[in-house]
């Protein structure tokens, strides 16, 4: 069974409730770099565009994104393991 993504031990969280695409996935990308490989990320998000954005420009860069779930009626949990520098 897998488990969700609030579920999963994270060891940074990035809180960007009120920011918008394309500075969303640029945060978290930038905080990604500062982190070890194999550490996972957590995106706390409410732009809705950036639920979908986020993963997939991640994915696009080869990082794994374990998942993707919404937590709240406005808030969505996007965890990401850093694979690569």
């Amino acid at each position: 069974m897998s488990q969700s993504a609030t579920e999963i031990r994270v060891d940074e969280d990035l809180d960007l409730r009120g920011e918008v695409c394309p500075y969303t996935f640029v945060r978290s990308k930038l905080m990604l770099e500062e982190m070890e490989v194999g550490q996972i990320l957590r995106v706390v998000l409410d732009h809705l565009p950036a639920v979908d954005n986020v993963p997939r420009s991640f994915q696009n860069e080869g990082q794994e994104v374990l998942g993707v779930e919404q937590v709240s009626e406005d808030d969505w949990h996007v965890v990401v393991r850093k694979v690569h520098e």
